[in-house]
C-alpha cells in the first residue's frame, strides 16, 4: 500500500493511501511472431545501403521522369479541365514525388510535393483549389530540378517553399 502526503486547500496536510498494482504489459507483438525478430544485422543494413548507393546514378533519370509525369498530370488537368478524376490523377504524382523525393536526394521536392498534396488532399476541395497554387508547386519542383536545388538550406529554396506552405496555410484557413 502507498501512503502519500497533500495539502487541502486551506493548507492542511491530508494523507491520502493508494492500494495500486503496476501490472506490466504484455508484449504481444513477440508472442504473435515467435519473437525471431532479433537484433538488426548491421552486415544487411550496410548490404542496404550499397545497393541504394549503386542505384544512386539513375536517381537523375528517374527524379526527372517523375516531374515529367507529374506535368504530364498537370496538362490532363488544363486539357480536360478539372474533374475528381482528373486531380485525382495530379494527386497521385504529386504523392509520388513527395514519396520519393528525398530518396532521389532532394529533399526539397519531397516537402514541396507535401505542401502541393495538403493543398489538393481533401477530394472536395481540390476541385476548387486554386490552379494558380497549384502550378507554382509544379513550377518550383521543376525549377529544384532544373537548377539542383536540393534543400531547404539554398537560399532561394527556402524561400520559395516557406512561400508555398504560408500560401497552402492561407488557403486552408
Amino acid at each position: 500500500m502507498k501512503t502519500s502526503l497533500s495539502a487541502d486547500a486551506s493548507g492542511g496536510p491530508v494523507v491520502t493511501q493508494n492500494s495500486g498494482q503496476v501490472i506490466p504489459p504484455q508484449n504481444s507483438l513477440r508472442l504473435k511472431v515467435g519473437g525471431r525478430f532479433g537484433a538488426i544485422d548491421p552486415a544487411a543494413i550496410a548490404k542496404a545501403e550499397a545497393a541504394l548507393k549503386s542505384l544512386s546514378g539513375n536517381f537523375s533519370q528517374w527524379l526527372r521522369d517523375e516531374v515529367a509525369k507529374l506535368e504530364g498530370a498537370r496538362q490532363r488537368v488544363r486539357d480536360e479541365g478539372v474533374s475528381a478524376e482528373t486531380m485525382e490523377f495530379l494527386y497521385l504524382r504529386a504523392h509520388d514525388l513527395k514519396g520519393l523525393g528525398t530518396t532521389y536526394e532532394f529533399p526539397i521536392i519531397t516537402r514541396i510535393g507535401a505542401s502541393l498534396c495538403k493543398l489538393i488532399d481533401d477530394k472536395e476541395k481540390r476541385l476548387s483549389v486554386s490552379i494558380a497554387l497549384v502550378d507554382a508547386h509544379i513550377d518550383a519542383i521543376k525549377a529544384a530540378v532544373r537548377d539542383e536545388i536540393k534543400t531547404d538550406d539554398h537560399p532561394v529554396g527556402r524561400v520559395l517553399v516557406e512561400e508555398l506552405e504560408r500560401r497552402v496555410a492561407e488557403a486552408a484557413a
